[in-house]
């Protein structure tokens, strides 16, 4: 089991604010954050790239912070897949091995077996320049793999790979914890559907801090935070100004928000997030469009409503100009209130 206690770093690009986690074997831990939370910093503490200043890194209750990257039982793999384009995919993959002084066989059976589990068999004697983005990708997740490292640190690997690839290599991630029961993957990303989809738990980091740990179909429906809410969101969620008068719920300009269908904490100002799908053409709410743009099958429409702008999801594919103005409606249902200070409601609240 791998545990973070309050650890801290002096990282210039971002420092880390006393984190702490715990990530236990068999599992995949997605970290999402937008550029710039922190999810690199955090990879580079703990495979003992960046130093910390505070706190701890612990491995099965033995301290990291004394102990060389080496001998961390850790490897990563890189947004920029790095292959050495002068050995081919077989040597490339070996490397590690040979340089632990493993001896040339064991390192090529080891390797050929690392390559079959990214579904590169047969391609041993190839050089980096003929292979696909892709490949290269895999070639460099199996040299980490070959290592049998307890806790295989993944940068946003397939970030710049196409989509279909990276469909495909999603798929491999499962397949590397059944052949190493005690491994635990860590992955960071900026998208939130990928962290969803693939995560076993969920870490949701901002501004160096780590501001939301657990499973991501919950985390998604009770985010604690707006922070929290509006990373894991994609489309946007919509935050706005409101209050609640007399068990009703207010939109800051006076505008009731609807039938809630829970009870409320009386006459407090609140912060109301608005979830793409709770908003749908049709209705009495006067909406004019700011910008259409296509996502897939679905069309994201960004909209200015009388209590401020909001986001709007559309299945399929519609025309949408910038100044079209009609109805709207709400289903306040779904509505997630927050405090002023940005911390969920809990129905009943007082």
């Amino acid at each position: 089991m791998l545990t973070l206690h309050k650890l801290t770093t002096a990282d210039p690009r971002l420092p880390l604010a006393g984190l702490n986690a715990t990530f236990r074997p068999g599992k995949i831990y997605t970290v999402l954050g937008r550029t710039g939370a922190g999810k690199t910093e955090l990879l580079r503490a703990l495979i003992g790239l960046d130093p910390i200043c505070e706190g701890a890194i612990e491995l099965d209750g033995r301290n990291l912070a004394r102990t060389p990257v080496r001998s961390r039982q850790m490897a990563m793999v890189y947004q920029q897949f790095i292959n050495y384009p002068h050995l081919n995919v077989l040597g490339n993959v070996a490397f590690p091995l040979r340089r632990q002084k493993v001896d040339r066989a064991s390192a090529e059976t080891r390797a050929r077996k690392a390559l079959g589990l990214v579904g590169l068999e047969g391609f041993e004697e190839r050089m980096p320049a003929e292979l696909s983005g892709g490949q290269q990708q895999r070639v460099a997740l199996a040299r980490a793999i070959v290592r049998q490292a307890r806790i295989l640190l993944m940068d946003e690997p397939l970030a710049n790979l196409d989509y279909k690839l990276r469909e495909q290599l999603r798929e491999e991630f499962p397949r590397l914890l059944h052949a190493n029961a005690e491994g635990i993957i860590i992955y960071t990303t900026t998208e939130s559907g990928e962290a969803m989809q693939l995560g076993d738990e969920l870490i949701v980091m901002h501004e160096g801090r780590i501001v939301a740990q657990g499973d991501p179909g919950e985390l998604f429906e009770k985010p604690p935070s707006v922070d929290v809410a509006q990373v894991i969101s994609d489309p946007p969620i919509s935050i706005c100004a409101g209050y609640i008068s007399g068990n009703a719920l207010y939109f800051h300009e006076g505008s009731p928000a609807g039938e809630t269908g829970r009870r409320l904490a009386e006459d407090r100002p609140v912060r109301i997030g608005i979830r793409p799908d709770a908003i749908t053409v049709g209705g009495d709410i006067p909406a004019r469009v700011k910008l259409a743009e296509f996502s897939g099958s679905d069309t994201i429409v960004h909209l200015h409503l009388p209590f401020g702008e909001a986001v709007m999801l559309v299945d399929g594919i519609h025309e949408y100009h910038s100044g079209d103005a009609f109805g709207v409606s709400l289903d306040a249902r779904t509505l997630l209130l927050f405090s002023e200070a940005g911390e969920i409601m809990i129905e009943g609240e007082e």
